[in-house]
């Protein structure tokens, strides 16, 4: 809904808003969120346990968890680009052109985490690029209608598939790497962080533009209110995968949502469903299904060579997972 919702927020091509507000009221929610399942988790806590509102675990934590400072950094920068994408592409391109990150995503993961896919998983992310790249042979407009030039909408492309997939896998890092943390307490610094960052860019634009662009409630509709919840929503379900699941799977996801993104931008906003997108989402489920079959899982008699992190030897989450379950999981997250 992310990409419909922002579409349908522009009033005659362009957006009557401040995009960073809409960045940093989400936050704002989130922190919220965070702190009141904080209390909630407090008052489970059993007899013995450590309790999670003192002032002595939350400055621990705080210092143990300072590396959420930098995806935290790395999503504002992408929650802004996402506006900018927004002007020149629509909803279903945007959402195609988002499952660029999940090669991406194997890259960062095999170089910084270093995990291990095999031969059949690797083939499975280029059946990817292929299918993406059979809905993707007409987007581009004709003349200097996307950022001047074809070669600047080129330059955004790699930005917006390269910034956010090295804010993911790292933000997989960071919480793994404190995986005994409530995620709570996790999620209250990472949205903590966010919350600064995009006030910082309010400050900024209130400087350039003038006292007035401080309001941040200035411009917003009915559409804007539904994004904010629905960026919300996003954020938190994302750092439950990031958690407890795996980056490269909270992304094949989301080629799933494409189906749903491309119906709804067909049924409300009037786009055409071409015989391009409909080869190019064949080939991208095939590689889906291809990825994550018990075939493709890497069999070495040693297991896979991941970073030790402390206390999460046992936590390991590992792409095993059937294609039905990994469908059930994903169609489950969107219902949500």
């Amino acid at each position: 809904m992310q990409p419909i919702l922002v579409f349908m927020s522009k009033v005659d091509g362009k957006f009557q808003f401040s995009p960073i507000s809409v960045n940093f009221l989400p936050e704002v929610m989130k922190v919220i969120f965070a702190i009141v399942m904080l209390i909630i988790q407090s008052r489970k806590q059993k007899v013995g346990e450590k309790p999670l509102l003192a002032r002595s675990t939350f400055i621990q934590a705080a210092r143990n968890n300072v590396l959420l400072a930098v995806p935290a950094l790395l999503y504002a920068i992408n929650n802004c680009l996402k506006f900018i994408m927004q002007l020149y592409f629509n909803p279903a391109t945007l959402k195609m052109l988002s499952n660029l990150k999940v090669l991406v995503i194997a890259v960062l993961l095999k170089f910084i985490m270093r995990r291990r896919f095999s031969v059949i998983q690797w083939e499975a992310l280029a059946l990817l690029l292929i299918g993406i790249s059979v809905n993707q042979l007409r987007t581009v407009p004709a003349g200097n209608t996307a950022f001047g030039l074809p070669v600047t909408a080129i330059a955004y492309t790699l930005i917006f598939v390269t910034v956010p997939s090295l804010a993911s896998v790292y933000n997989e890092y960071a919480l793994k790497s404190q995986y005994d943390t409530s995620i709570y307490l996790q999620n209250l610094f990472l949205y903590g962080y966010g919350a600064i960052f995009n006030f910082l860019g309010i400050l900024g634009t209130a400087l350039f533009q003038g006292p007035e662009s401080f309001n941040i409630l200035r411009g917003h509709s009915r559409a804007t209110m539904f994004l904010i919840c629905n960026n919300a929503a996003q954020g938190i379900l994302s750092s439950l995968f990031f958690k407890y699941a795996d980056t490269i799977l909270k992304k094949y996801s989301s080629t799933v949502a494409t189906i749903f993104t491309v119906l709804a931008s067909a049924a409300f906003l009037g786009h055409t469903l071409t015989i391009n997108f409909l080869l190019g989402i064949s080939v991208v489920f095939v590689s889906m299904h291809q990825f994550f079959s018990p075939l493709a899982k890497v069999k070495d008699d040693e297991p896979a060579d991941l970073i030790e992190l402390e206390d999460t030897q046992n936590h390991r989450f590992h792409l095993a997972l059937p294609f039905e379950e990994v469908l059930f999981c994903t169609v489950s997250m969107i219902s949500i």
